[in-house]
Formats: structure tokens, C-alpha cells, sequence
């Protein structure tokens, strides 16, 4: 007879759990924002259309914040934009051309702020 190594296939014990780390969902861990990439102090804004079919999009990397505070910031930019975006990987997404909005809001919050791309 064959021993399965699979684990725990259901239990009730601890209630929900993380399907990464199998911890209840208060205790989870993995769901934590990673630590910031390690920059040169300049926040860098560029202009994107790779992978969505022509439209373009406006990157925000470099921002040294966090978590919840980049999350913040980004929706603070949404709605200075007016326009939709999201937080992937510590880097901002917004929809559309804003470079020049961005550049002067970032810079107003005291950021050396770059143009990156063309």
C-alpha cells in the first residue's frame, strides 16, 4: 500500500487558512508586502503599452514606501488623474498618459523625480 505525502486534505480545527502557508488567515504571513527594492533614491515615471494591446499605461517605480502607504499614494494619484490604476509588485500603475501631472505631484512631495523612457 501506497502513503500519500499530501498533508491535511480538510480540517475544522483552525478555520480559514492561507492556502500558501496553511496558517489561520490572521496569523498568515505570506500575504505581507515584500521589502522594497533596493533604489537609487529617484523615483523614475514612464510610459508603458507592452502586453496590453496598445493601450498605454503610466509607471511609477522607485517610490520608497510600503505596504499600505504606496497603496495610499496610488490612490491619491488615481483621483488627482482621474483615473483608474493599481499596486503591482511596488510599482504604481495608472491608466493613461499622466507623466507630466505625476512628475509635479511627486515632486511637490519632495521626491527627486525622473522621466524615465520616451
Amino acid at each position: 500500500m501506497k502513503k500519500r505525502s499530501g498533508g491535511l486534505v480538510y480540517s475544522t480545527e483552525l478555520g480559514r487558512t492561507c492556502p500558501t502557508c496553511r496558517r489561520q488567515v490572521g496569523a498568515c504571513r505570506c500575504r505581507e508586502a515584500p521589502p522594497p527594492p533596493r533604489a537609487d533614491g529617484v523615483v523614475r515615471v514612464g510610459r508603458e503599452t507592452k502586453g496590453r494591446k496598445g493601450a498605454g499605461v503610466t509607471i511609477v517605480t522607485g517610490v520608497p514606501l510600503t505596504g499600505l502607504e504606496l497603496t495610499a499614494l496610488a490612490k491619491t494619484l488615481k483621483q488627482r488623474c482621474g483615473s483608474g490604476g493599481t499596486v503591482k509588485d511596488g510599482v504604481i500603475e495608472l491608466q493613461g498618459d499622466h507623466r507630466d501631472l505625476i512628475v509635479t505631484e511627486l515632486t511637490k512631495r519632495g521626491w527627486t523625480v525622473k522621466r524615465s523612457g520616451g
